[in-house]
């Protein structure tokens, strides 16, 4: 553990009630400005890993709602019944494992970063392609009327992809919250109101 986390006051937090990281409070945020969730819902969670959202998310939607989670990495904490984990690529995702858990999501939440190097330019390209492919998988999987959250890196390919993703919902909101760190690029992109019919799952 950094003595940086030791310091950070919502690491000290998340710890203190259980989450396993602070990014919690940033869901958190999202979810009491735009109320996200609600007791039933079905939640996919892409990027979900170490599960701090997962965890969020089904005491939100309670034991009436499911929560899916996608990851590379192993979310090796203790989940309620009404959480399945799949570890597997984004870019390489069996939809059909998803449909099986939910014909189709109320919401799709997506915290997924890149590895970063360093190389700002870099970091921020794949962020973007990162958040594109949640949207691809959103437009895939997401109910009509459903809210995708998702977060991405600011810089030049940002705008582009903002305006990629705007006429998909019926409101397209950004936000950046308190817990964010202060020197971070990152932002949430929050798609209310999917428009239209579901696209068939398998993307044909």
């Amino acid at each position: 553990m950094s003595r940086f986390n030791k310091e950070d006051p919502w690491f000290r937090r998340a710890k203190r009630e259980g989450f396993a990281a602070r990014s919690v409070y940033k869901l958190r945020e999202i979810d009491r400005k735009h109320r996200l969730f609600r007791p039933g819902q079905s939640v996919l969670d892409l990027g979900c890993a170490p599960g701090s959202w997962l965890q969020y998310a089904a005491r939100r939607v309670g034991p009436s709602g499911v929560v899916a989670g996608v990851d590379l990495s192993d979310v090796k904490i203790d989940l309620p019944g009404w959480v399945t984990v799949i570890r597997a690529d984004l870019y390489d995702l069996d939809l059909e494992r998803l449909r099986a858990v939910a014909n189709r999501f109320d919401r799709v939440i997506s915290d997924a970063a890149p590895a970063t190097t360093g190389v700002a330019w870099a970091d921020h390209a794949r962020s973007v392609e990162l958040a594109r492919r949640s949207f691809e998988i959103a437009r895939l999987l997401l109910r009509p009327g459903g809210t995708w959250v998702a977060k991405v890196f600011q810089g030049e390919d940002y705008p582009p992809f903002r305006a990629e993703v705007l006429p998909a919902f019926r409101k397209l909101v950004e936000s950046k919250p308190k817990s964010s760190r202060k020197r971070s690029v990152e932002i949430f992109l929050v798609g209310i109101g999917l428009i239209g019919e579901r696209a068939d799952v398998s993307g044909e």
